[in-house]
């Protein structure tokens, strides 16, 4: 089997908001790191990512000719990093891959699809959704699906202010903020800070659309080649197979991931972001990211028309 390097940040996992160190590659024969294609793949300290890519990043499939080098960070971050083509692959927001298409297409695989729930708007107080135009929001990130959504719910980018995820719910809390868009884990925990749902901006999507709202997705860059890219495609699909098919094994290693959560509520959040969506977006899985971003075209929040490409790589649905 070909390895997996994992790059360490210069925080633990408990610490998403950091910058990532550069990483060294592993050690290994002086011929392999020279006949190896070493591809780099960009995802989040969470969880949900860890399951999906503990195949990849701990030598359980064979990977070929091709070495995979796994660089963490926060979701946004990889958002901007993904804008200048730094990495061969990357997980990415979907709304971030509306201004990514001359470079990236999507792989059919690795999605994180919200059926009926996604990212949450809490605050200390509930509001209705007329008053979110006076309300002051932290947010993750102006790339994030999160983002996107609050403002297609809003009909308009709400007034808001960028800072870290792992951050908000905190800051609401304290009164930073009117309110907080949380994701990842914070839709499990944020009662944990006695706050209070406005809305749960998957459920809303679905009562709108009949649709699951896309969240996020792999991207895999262009210029690899087609070959390349499919090869990488049947790779990730085959890790995200293995940890489904080897589940405690994987939620092992994605604890080591898991801010302040428990197994239980850890292995809920896995369920949640990592099912049959995640092996594949089918029909409909693709019909929700066109449907989006058309929205967010149609609300002048997203630049318009997006050409939306699948890597298709003779395993996939159409």
């Amino acid at each position: 089997m070909r390895k997996s390097a994992v790059a360490a940040s210069d925080q633990d996992s408990s610490g998403p908001s950091g910058p990532l160190m550069t990483p060294g590659l592993e050690q290994g024969s002086e011929s392999a790191r020279m006949t190896d294609q070493i591809i780099r793949v960009g995802h989040s300290p969470d969880p949900d990512d860890a399951f999906m890519f503990h195949a990849l990043a701990n030598d359980k499939i064979p990977t070929g000719p091709y070495r995979f080098v796994h660089q963490l960070e926060d979701i946004e971050t990889l958002n901007r990093r993904a804008l200048e083509g730094e990495l061969e692959v990357s997980a990415v927001s979907i709304h971030a891959y509306s201004r990514l298409t001359s470079t990236y297409a999507l792989l059919p695989t690795g999605s994180s699809m919200g059926d009926q729930y996604g990212p949450m708007l809490v605050s200390k107080t509930p509001f209705a959704r007329e008053e979110l135009k006076t309300k002051r929001v932290a947010v993750p990130g102006t790339m994030t699906t999160a983002f996107l959504a609050l403002s297609l719910y809003n009909g308009a980018k709400p007034t808001y202010e960028v800072i870290p995820f792992d951050q908000i719910l905190e800051a609401v809390q304290r009164g930073d903020y009117d309110a907080g868009l949380i994701i990842h884990e914070g839709q499990l925990t944020y009662q944990n800070n006695e706050l209070d749902l406005v809305v749960d901006l998957g459920k809303w999507w679905y009562e709108t659309t009949d649709l699951p709202l896309p969240l996020g997705g792999n991207v895999i860059r262009k210029d690899l080649g087609d070959e390349a890219m499919k090869d990488i495609s049947r790779l990730l699909r085959q890790s995200i197979r293995y940890g489904l098919e080897h589940r405690e094994e994987a939620l092992e290693y994605a604890l080591g991931y898991a801010r302040d959560m428990d197994r239980d509520l850890a292995d809920k959040f896995v369920g949640m972001y990592v099912n049959d969506w995640t092996l594949d977006y089918g029909p409909v899985g693709r019909k929700a990211i066109r449907t989006l971003l058309e929205r967010g075209v149609e609300a002048g929040i997203v630049k318009g028309p997006v050409d939306v490409e699948f890597v298709e790589d003779g395993e996939a649905a159409t």
